[in-house]
């Protein structure tokens, strides 16, 4: 779905995103990434944590799975701290 366009930079220094784009993206939230010699447009999601609700369902469905888990990274939390408090 690669699309060129030549666009013209406002005297204010805005470039516009074209309704076919910015609908197909469903975000009014971009990121520009200065590569030097270009720009790299990347669109972000509005809202970053209602985007991420619910990307560990499938990894997490096991509700077993998720309490071990949760229970490891508790035990790696406490054994860094006690390294930390070690002088």
């Amino acid at each position: 779905m690669a699309m060129a366009r030549r666009m013209k930079i406002s005297k204010g220094g805005q470039l516009s995103v074209p309704a076919a784009v910015r609908n197909r993206w469903r975000t009014n939230t971009v990121v520009i990434d200065d590569r030097g010699d270009h720009l790299v447009v990347r669109p972000v999601a509005d809202d970053p944590v209602e985007a991420t609700f619910g990307i560990f369902a499938e990894e997490f469905a096991d509700a077993a799975a998720a309490e071990q888990l949760i229970r490891e990274l508790r035990e790696q939390d406490v054994a860094a701290a006690d390294r930390r408090a070690v002088p």
